[in-house]
């Protein structure tokens, strides 16, 4: 049975929806409802969020997720105001960063598409997605150092391991904004588009993915998230058994069966 918790919440900072696709599964669209603050991730829009995601990630009609924002910004970062009186023990305490962490387990894949400002969280919300699909218009940057302080969601480690150590230490130490194809240039963006197709493809792009195998599809990504916490050995070790496990599936024997009959899969899911 599909959860459609998704569909029958009542969201203040976000709006979500789903999107037919003919070629396959739904996607599932979050967007970034707080235009006047900019789109700033409070605790409680990053709430919604990861619920979101997470219920989308067991609905067994959905394939794929986008998140976005709108043509101003995807995220201009972190609500301040939420951490301006803070105290260290205080923001210990309210451990915002745990629901960040849950965005890691989502199982099907996330694809960002960004247009504006993603500063901060915002840019670190965009990296936790697998994909990122950027309007011509986007900026990217990670300007925590000129508030005294430093990413804590993620930017230190994950902008590092997209692109590289020496991009990353003069986009944190300095604080300064990226354009969209300097980011590309790098290996943070997937694909840079005209500002007005920027969401569309981002769809397009779920869409061709939701028409895939969604086991495999799933498998894929987690071992390809595994690059990137292990050793080359483990990392091996891992594909080799997800490989294995694929062929424990009916997808795989269809899919083949299709490529030598050649004919158009039918993919049950399981």
């Amino acid at each position: 049975m599909s959860d459609k918790s998704h569909l029958n919440g009542k969201f203040n900072n976000i709006l979500v929806s789903e999107i037919e696709n003919p070629k396959g599964l739904k996607v599932g669209l979050i967007q970034l409802n707080r235009p006047d603050a900019l789109n700033a991730l409070n605790i409680d829009l990053m709430k919604e969020v990861v619920e979101t995601l997470e219920s989308f990630d067991k609905d067994a009609d959905t394939g794929c997720m986008v998140l976005t924002g709108n043509a101003k910004a995807f995220a201009a970062g972190a609500d301040i105001k939420e951490m301006a009186d803070a105290t260290a023990i205080e923001m210990l305490l309210r451990d915002q960063f745990a629901r960040w962490d849950r965005i890691r387990k989502i199982k099907k894949p996330v694809i960002a598409a960004v247009s504006g400002f993603a500063l901060g969280g915002g840019c670190e919300l965009a990296m936790t997605c697998d994909m990122i699909i950027a309007a011509k218009s986007a900026k990217f940057g990670q300007p925590e150092i000129n508030l005294a302080v430093i990413p804590g969601a993620g930017g230190t480690q994950r902008l590092t391991k997209a692109v590289g150590k020496a991009r990353a230490m003069e986009m944190i130490l300095t604080g300064k904004m990226f354009t969209a194809d300097e980011m590309f240039e790098a290996g943070l963006v997937t694909r840079v588009v005209e500002n007005e197709i920027y969401l569309d493809e981002a769809v397009e792009l779920a869409k061709e993915i939701s028409s895939k195998p969604t086991i495999a599809v799933q498998l894929a990504k987690e071992c390809i998230l595994k690059s990137f916490d292990s050793t080359i050995e483990a990392g091996l070790e891992f594909e080799r058994k997800n490989f294995y496990l694929l062929f424990a599936t009916e997808d795989k024997f269809e899919g083949m069966k299709a490529f030598v009959e050649k004919r158009k899969a039918d993919w049950k899911g399981r």
